[in-house]
């Protein structure tokens, strides 16, 4: 599968706060923000199950950038999608949508917002939104990707 994640207030705390992954030297040295706690250990397991990760984000940030960022924690991201490879890719409709997932891909998407999960509904696109003090956040991404697995 294709599971892409959000980045701000989901794996980067920004407005929402919540436990990060220990940095080392070299992370901070390139970047300065953080990873929540459980990224890698969560990622690395949906690598390792063969499922493919993606980042989709309505922030500017660099592909480069985030392909960084999480190099430096030893995972490898395959498809890294920011604000303006949406705007391009959507053209038009991107005004109108904040993210589309099935225009890349995608399979599932994890996000914060509720407002994703709108735009799930009525895209016909599957989503997990994670709330701020979900403290077994990552349980909850694994159980219902093997639900969806298994209503697949």
């Amino acid at each position: 599968m294709n599971i892409s994640f959000d980045l701000d207030d989901t794996l980067i705390p920004g407005v929402k706060r919540f436990p990060v992954e220990r940095r080392t030297i070299w992370q901070k040295l390139v970047s300065r923000e953080s990873l929540r706690s459980g990224t890698v250990a969560l990622m690395k397991r949906l690598i390792q199950d063969n499922h493919r990760v993606h980042i989709y984000t309505t922030s500017y940030r660099s592909p480069f950038y985030i392909r960084m960022l999480f190099l430096s924690y030893g995972i490898y991201v395959n498809k890294i999608i920011n604000k303006s490879v949406h705007d391009k890719t959507l053209e038009k409709r991107a005004g109108s949508i904040s993210k589309y997932p099935p225009a890349f891909g995608i399979d599932w998407h994890i996000d914060d917002s509720p407002g994703v999960a709108i735009e799930g509904t009525r895209h016909q696109f599957r989503t997990i939104i994670i709330p701020e003090n979900d403290m077994e956040w990552t349980t909850t991404i694994l159980t219902q990707l093997l639900a969806g697995e298994a209503g697949a």
